[in-house]
């Protein structure tokens, strides 16, 4: 090979092993890149997670916030750049965006890669939903769907709703029941049960030898 080949040959290695190193960090966000207004669409899923049925559901699930007097939205995200918490990013977000109606923000943020959400809101609506109210619908409300399967569409449905019972003045319906999971009675001895039980015919065992072999020491003696 000759050297001018091998220089090429070089150069795209080098290229392709930058390409491969900056890739992951492409794909991750920051929150000057959803801009600096507030977007008029309700579901900015830059993700990508949503299909158009689940985005409609739940811009009309947002739209019903207006009722009372909250601006709503949901973010999705990929990534987020190294050293932002998905709080921060939506505590970021309220500094520089303000609703055109003039009602307070909500924030419901998802992040795909770790499977983690976040709820914010503006200060005006801390007296309605106090910080462990979003606190709790992020962990738990929101956290349980995402981690059994990926579901976005119904951790976002499932929070939304909470929130929006709270704030049409219901009762906290709290975070999703556990479910428990009841392991069926079988006839099949566990492990425990069976040492138990091979212990107990040993003690029989040398119980009968006990007994039976002063007996018979007894006997072939005494004759």
């Amino acid at each position: 090979m000759s050297l001018s080949a091998r220089r090429l040959l070089a150069s795209l290695l080098s290229f392709g092993i930058c390409l491969l190193l900056l890739a992951p960090a492409s794909l991750a966000i920051a929150p000057a890149a959803l801009g600096g207004s507030l977007p008029e669409t309700l579901v900015i899923d830059e993700a990508d997670v949503l299909s158009r049925a689940s985005r409609g559901e739940l811009e009309a699930k947002l739209r019903s916030f207006d009722d009372q007097r909250v601006d709503a939205r949901l973010i999705t995200l990929r990534r987020l750049d190294y050293g932002i918490s998905l709080n921060n990013f939506g505590e970021e977000l309220l500094e520089s965006w303000s609703s055109p109606t003039g009602n307070p923000l909500l924030l419901m943020l998802i992040e795909t890669q770790n499977k983690k959400s976040a709820v914010v809101a503006d200060q005006e609506l801390e007296a309605q939903l106090p910080a462990s109210l979003l606190s709790s619908t992020a962990r738990t409300t929101m956290t349980v769907p995402l981690r059994e399967g990926d579901r976005y569409r119904q951790a976002s449905v499932d929070g939304l709703t909470r929130l929006s019972t709270v704030l049409s003045g219901g009762e906290d319906p709290g975070p999703p029941q556990q479910i428990e999971r009841v392991t069926l009675p079988t006839n099949i001895p566990t492990k425990a049960e069976t040492e138990e039980s091979d212990a107990t015919k040993w003690v029989i065992i040398l119980l009968v030898l006990g007994t039976i072999i002063p007996m018979a020491t007894w006997w072939v003696f005494s004759r």
